[in-house]
């Protein structure tokens, strides 16, 4: 029995992403041939992940001649954040605060980070007050 689609994006399906947010619309070919060039990949392989993606709905195409063109139907901040709503609630309980705390205790963050960090609550609270 074959196992249901992600309802994210796998790490196939963000390269060929990746190739059409870098060129704004590419056809089968040329995704399989950007992206052999750090791995050898199929053609049908690029082929049936570009079905998958359209099925998701994040990509759309057209036709030209014999050749379909395709084009991302998502913004990279929009897979960024179905990413981060899955994750969220997935594994905190839709909580942000509770990713928040956790990447603070469990992961090294430079004092930088934790400033650029404490900028970004101080804009949210600003904006909170208007």
């Amino acid at each position: 029995m074959a196992r249901p689609a992600s309802p994210t994006l796998t790490k196939s399906e963000q390269a060929i992403l990746e190739v059409l947010w870098e060129r704004g619309e590419a056809s089968v070919r040329e995704v399989a041939d950007e992206l052999s060039k750090q791995k050898p990949v199929a053609y049908t392989t690029v082929l049936t992940m570009f079905n998958i993606l359209g099925k998701k709905g994040f990509v759309s195409h057209h036709q030209e001649g014999r050749a379909f063109i395709y084009r991302a139907a998502i913004t990279r901040e929009e897979a960024r954040q179905q990413a981060l709503d899955h994750l969220l609630s997935q594994f905190f309980q839709g909580s942000p605060n509770l990713l928040a705390q956790h990447l603070l205790q469990d992961h090294d963050i430079g004092r930088e980070e934790i400033r650029a960090l404490r900028n970004k609550v101080n804009d949210a609270r600003a904006r909170g007050r208007k």
